[in-house]
This record gives structure tokens, sequence and C-alpha cells, in this order.
């Protein structure tokens, strides 16, 4: 099937409401012009400076989302244009990204990545350690960064009830912490859960964003 066929039918499959954001990380740049051309607009990449390589080749009505671990000294190739990190996981990386954004005159938007799988990752808070940061000062002092919700991954499994369970776990934290910390914030609005292959399940427990590379390019 083609690019221009499986984005049709994925947008046929999700609500209108969900935010399809097609994944192009190692992607050629015809294969992210053709789903442009089929009205895709928010990419997502993995690594910064192949994004600012393609931002330079590609319309610039194209959102781009970071959606892979970010080291810090990366930030400034993706400041001027960055639309929304999806993978902010620590106070000193959010710092980075607010003095970076502050250099370009911008409000950067970001996302808290809480791991959520079985699996060991490297990467992802936890619920108590995200608490600590919006807890702090050095928090709350920055002025050029916009926290717009939370991201997380399920684990690599073929069993659904695990992948229900971890999508539900962060949708309890993403009402937690609206509630307690966000309430009258319209900002923070987005759950950046779901892939290629749970994207289903993740609109069933409140995704927003679903992350899919697969359904739209093939396999890699």
């Amino acid at each position: 099937m083609s690019i221009k066929s499986n984005i049709k039918e994925l947008l046929n499959s999700i609500p209108p409401a969900i935010k399809l954001v097609a994944v192009s990380k190692t992607r050629p740049v015809g294969d992210i012009l053709d789903a442009y051309h089929c009205g895709q607009r928010i990419f997502a990449e993995n690594k910064a400076q192949e994004m600012a390589i393609k931002y330079d080749q590609l319309p610039k009505d194209i959102e781009w989302h970071m959606i892979g671990h970010l080291q810090t000294n990366k930030v400034k190739f993706i400041a001027p244009f960055i639309g929304l990190i999806h993978s902010v996981d620590s106070l000193k990386l959010l710092e980075v990204i607010n003095k970076e954004a502050l250099k370009n005159r911008r409000i950067i938007k970001y996302l808290f990545q809480i791991h959520i799988a079985k699996e060991e990752a490297k990467f992802g808070l936890s619920f108590s350690e995200l608490e600590a940061i919006l807890n702090s000062s050095e928090f709350q002092s920055l002025s050029n960064v916009c926290l717009v919700g939370l991201m997380g991954m399920a684990t690599f499994t073929h069993d659904e009830d695990i992948i229900r369970s971890e999508f539900l776990v962060i949708k309890n934290y993403f009402d937690l912490i609206k509630q307690k910390y966000f309430s009258n914030e319209l900002s923070f609005c987005e759950l950046s859960i779901g892939m290629s292959s749970d994207y289903k399940i993740a609109i069933e427990t409140g995704s927003t964003l679903v992350r899919i590379g697969t359904s739209i390019f093939g396999i890699r």
C-alpha cells in the first residue's frame, strides 16, 4: 500500500480530535513529502541533527516533534523551530530547553516523559520524580517553556491487557497532575501514547497524540 492510502486509512480509523504524528525518523525527504502532499503536517524525529537537516529541506508549515531522547548539547539544533518536545525526562534538560528558547525568543512546548513500561528503561520519570520537579522553585522560574502534557511508551508485548493497564496508569497520572497543578490551564491537554502496534488501545484510554511510523511509511 502507498503512503497516501495508509494515511487515508489511518485518518478514517482515528477520531478527528486525535492528532496523527507521522514518525519520519530515518525516512528520506521524498517519503515525508509524499505524506505532506496528502495533507499530513505533523512529523516526528528522534535525532536533533537529522531533524534540523530535514527542516531546512522541507516546507516550513510542517510542525516538527521530537520523540527521542534529547541530549542537552543537541537542544540548540532544534530550538529555533521545534513544535513540541515529547521526551523531557529531567529538570536539567528542561533548563537547557528554556535557555535555548530564550535565545530564540520563543516559548517551546513540551511533554514530560513518564516511565510506564515493565521493561527497564533509561529514560522517563516516575510519578514521584515528576512531582518533585513540579514542586521545585527551579521549575516554577522557567519562563520560556510550556508544559502541555505527558508522554509514555507501553511495554513491547502482544498482551493487550498489559498495554491497556500501562496506558491507564499514565492517564490516571495525567488526570491527577491536571487537577493538582494545572486545573485552570487549558494548555495542559495532551497525552502522547500509542504507536503503530497499539494506537487503537491508546485512543480508548485517552490519547490525544498517536505517534505512527510503520503504518504510514512501511517497515524500515
